[in-house]
C-alpha cells in the first residue's frame, strides 16, 4: 500500500528548499548583527585578566588572556590616543629587526591590519601566513580597542614561537598616514619595548579568608633620585609581642603616575632580634647605609614590573613574626629613571595580607645554582657561554625530610650578560622534568612565578641549574660575584615544608681553576701571574683570550670536581665531605620540546584586512 504523505512533489521540494535557504540566510544574518552590536562594546576586564602599559606615557594598554586548550593568547590593546596606527610584536630580545608583528594602519581614508615581519634592516614585509587574526576593532570614550588573536606555536619560520618564560614585546607609533605596509619607517617612530610573562599558570586563585589582616610596607613620600638607577632601602619594624603568623598574598602598591620607574621591588626580614637593625631610609649603596642592613637577607616578597598579585598555596604561607623572628623587614626598591625625572615623589611599597590562622606548612626559600665566586667566569666575545650549578643527591639525601618537598614557585636572577636560565630536576642520573626555564631571560624583568605544576623532590634527588651568557661586548673576563657587571647563575626557589636547608649551590673546585692557568702559561707566550697576591679576577684579566684557552676553560667546568655549599640558614654547612665532590652523571637527558603545529588553515591571501573605522577622532 502506497503512503500519499511519502510523495512530494519536485515543486513542494523545491519550496523546501527555498524555506530551508532562507531560513539558514536569517540566522546568518542575525548572527552577523550579533557580532557586530557585540564588537560595538569595549570587553569586560574580566575577559582579560593580566594586563600591563605598554609605554611609559601609559598611551597603549595591553591586555591578555590565555587559552592552554585552544593553546592561543587572545590580545586586546587600548590606543588611548590613535594617530594613523599601531605596531606590536614580539622578537628574541625586544628588537625592531627580525620582529614577529601586527600592523594597523591607514593611509588617511582607509585603515588596515595584517601579519607582518620585518628583515635584519628592519624592513617590514606582509607574512605570507597570516596568523595575528583579527577579533575586531572597538570604539570607546577612552580610546580605539584592537582585538585579536595568535597561537602559541605557527611553526611559520617567520613567527615567533610563545613559550613559557619572558616575552619581549615591542611596540611603536604610527605618527603619519603611510600609503602601504612597504612605507612605514620604524627608525622615526615612537616606539619601545616591554617585557611580561605571556603564558601565566591556568591555576585557581585561592580565596581569602575574610579576616584576613593587611599591612603596608612603603617608602614614606622620598624623591626618586635624578638618576638612571636607584636602589631605595627603608627599614620598617613589626608592632610588638607581633605573634607569628602566615602571609598567604601580595601585591604591589604603586604611586600613581610612577608606574613605569618602579622597577622591581623585595621585603626582606632580617636575621635574629640580637642584632640591632638601626632606622634607615636611604639609597642602598649610600655610604651612610649601617652596616646591619647586610643581616636583612630573608625574602618575604618580591615584586618586578608587569607580575599581578602573589598568591600562596592554600596549604602554605610565609611565616614572620614569633619567638626567634627579627621584627625588622627592609624593603628594597629599584627606580629605573631614563628620562631622569626631577623631583618625583614616591610612597611605593608591597602590600602584604597575613593571617594568625597557621596554614599546614610554612613555605621556605631554598636558593639554587653557583655560589657568588671568581672561580666561575665567562670570557669575552661570547654569544652563548653556558655556566653551571649543583644541588647535588648528596646534599638532598642529607637536608630533606623523607617525604621530600614540593616547590610551586621560582625567581630565576642573572646580572647583565645572563640570557637564558633552566632548573632540571634529575633522579638516578635522568632527568625529570624542567623546574623553571626561560629562553628569552632578561636581567630587567625578574619575578617570582607561578609553576604550572607542584615538583616534588625527594632525598637523593638533583637540582641542576645552568646560565647562558653574552660577553659579545665586553672585551675583559666577567667573573662571578656581587657587582652588577660580575654574574650570578641563582634560581630561588618557592617550597613547602620548609627545612633547614637554605642554600645548595656549587662552584669549581679552586685547585682545577689554578691547574687551568698553570694550563694556559705552557701554551701561551703571554704569562698568567700565580703570584700569591694575584686574586682569581686579576689572574682571569690576564688570559690571553684565544679559541684554545676559551675551549680548555669550558672542558675544565664541565669535568673538574666541585666544591658544594649545603649551607643552613645559619650559613654553615650541613656535616659532611664538601670538597672535590664528582660532577652529577647524567645519562638520560629530556628531550627538546617540539613546537605543536595548529592544523593547517585554508590558504589565506598575504593582503591586509580593511577596517572600517569611520571618523574616529585622532589624539
Amino acid at each position: 500500500m502506497q503512503t500519499h504523505g511519502s510523495m512530494l512533489s519536485p515543486c513542494s521540494n523545491f519550496r523546501l528548499r527555498e524555506l530551508a535557504s532562507m531560513y539558514f540566510t536569517m540566522v546568518a544574518v542575525f548572527l552577523v548583527i550579533l557580532v557586530v552590536a557585540m564588537q560595538g562594546l569595549a570587553p569586560s576586564n574580566t575577559h582579560f585578566p593580566y594586563k600591563v602599559s605598554l609605554d611609559p606615557q601609559g598611551l597603549l594598554e595591553l591586555s591578555w588572556n590565555v587559552s592552554y586548550p585552544e593553546q592561543a593568547v587572545y590580545f586586546q590593546i587600548l590606543i588611548k590616543k590613535f594617530r594613523f596606527g599601531l605596531l606590536f610584536g614580539m622578537s628574541d630580545r625586544g628588537e625592531f629587526e627580525n620582529a614577529d608583528l601586527a600592523v594597523l594602519w591607514t593611509d588617511g581614508h582607509s585603515s588596515y591590519f595584517g601579519d607582518a615581519w620585518s628583515d635584519a634592516q628592519g624592513q617590514l614585509h606582509m607574512d605570507s601566513q597570516q596568523d595575528y587574526q583579527l577579533l575586531g576593532a572597538q570604539k570607546a570614550p577612552e580610546g580605539l580597542y584592537l582585538l585579536f588573536r595568535r597561537a602559541f606555536s605557527t611553526c611559520d619560520p617567520k613567527d615567533y614561537l610563545i613559550e613559557d618564560g619572558t616575552v619581549h614585546l615591542i611596540y611603536g607609533i604610527l605618527e603619519n598616514p603611510v600609503h602601504s605596509l612597504h612605507a612605514i619607517n620604524i627608525s622615526t617612530m615612537y616606539r619601545g619595548l616591554q617585557r611580561v610573562q605571556l603564558l601565566k599558570p591556568d591555576i585557581t586563585i585561592p580565596v581569602l579568608p575574610r579576616d584576613v589582616k593587611i599591612m603596608e610596607i612603603t617608602t614614606p613620600s622620598i624623591v626618586i633620585p635624578s638618576q638612571e638607577t636607584t636602589y631605595w632601602c627603608y627599614i620598617r619594624e613589626l608592632p610588638d609581642n607581633f605573634t607569628k603568623h602566615h602571609i598567604i598574598m601580595y601585591e604591589p602598591v604603586i604611586t600613581a603616575g610612577n608606574e613605569a620607574l618602579v622597577h622591581h621591588m623585595e621585603i626582606f626580614q632580617c636575621t635574629t632580634e640580637s642584632v640591632n637593625i638601626p632606622h634607615y631610609n636611604g639609597q642602598c649603596d649610600s655610604k651612610m647605609k649601617p652596616e646591619q642592613l647586610n643581616y636583612c637577607r630573608r625574602v618575604l616578597a618580591a615584586w618586578a614590573m608587569g607580575a599581578q598579585a602573589f598568591y600562596y598555596p592554600e596549604e602554605a604561607g610565609v611565616a614572620f613574626g614569633g619567638p626567634g623572628s627579627s621584627r625588622h623587614l627592609r624593603l628594597e626598591i629599584h627606580y629605573h629613571n631614563p628620562l631622569i625625572f626631577r623631583g618625583r615623589r614616591d610612597s611605593s611599597g608591597i602590600r602584604l595580607y597575613y593571617t594568625d590562622k597557621l596554614r599546614s606548612h610554612d613555605a621556605g626559600i631554598m636558593e639554587l645554582g653557583l655560589v657568588y665566586s671568581p672561580l666561575m667566569a665567562v670570557p669575552p666575545g661570547e654569544t652563548a657561554f653556558i655556566l653551571t650549578g649543583y644541588c647535588t643527591d648528596k646534599c638532598t639525601q642529607k637536608a630533606l625530610p623523607e617525604g621530600g618537598i614540593r616547590i610551586f614557585a621560582s625567581q630565576l636572577h642573572t646580572h647583565l650578560a645572563g640570557r637564558k636560565v633552566v632548573t632540571v630536576l634529575s633522579r638516578e642520573g635522568r632527568e625529570l622534568q624542567v623546574v623553571n626555564a626561560d629562553g628569552h631571560y632578561s636581567p630587567h624583568f625578574q619575578e617570582i612565578r607561578m609553576l604550572k605544576e607542584l615538583v616534588a623532590v625527594f632525598p637523593g634527588d638533583e637540582l641542576i641549574t645552568s646560565c647562558t651568557y653574552n660577553t659579545e661586548n665586553r672585551s675583559n673576563a666577567t667573573v662571578g660575584g656581587f657587582g652588577i657587571m660580575e654574574e650570578m647563575c641563582v634560581n630561588y626557589v618557592h617550597y613547602y615544608p620548609q627545612t633547614q636547608l637554605e642554600l645548595c649551590k656549587s662552584t669549581t673546585d679552586p685547585g682545577y681553576v689554578q691547574r687551568y692557568f698553570n694550563t694556559v702559561n705552557r701554551f701561551n707566550d703571554e704569562e698568567v701571574c700565580m703570584c700569591p697576591r694575584v686574586s682569581v679576577p686579576q689572574q682571569f684579566s690576564s688570559v690571553p683570550w684565544n679559541t684554545f684557552n676559551k675551549q680548555i676553560l669550558k672542558s675544565v667546568y664541565n669535568f673538574a670536581p666541585i666544591s658544594m655549599h649545603c649551607n643552613k640558614s645559619s650559613a654553615v654547612r650541613f656535616p659532611g665531605q664538601w670538597e672535590k665532590q664528582p660532577l652529577p652523571s647524567i645519562t638520560k637527558t629530556l628531550r627538546e620540546p617540539k613546537p605543536h603545529c595548529p592544523p593547517t588553515p585554508e590558504p589565506r591571501p598575504a593582503v591586509p584586512v580593511p577596517i572600517n573605522l569611520g571618523h574616529f577622532r585622532r589624539g
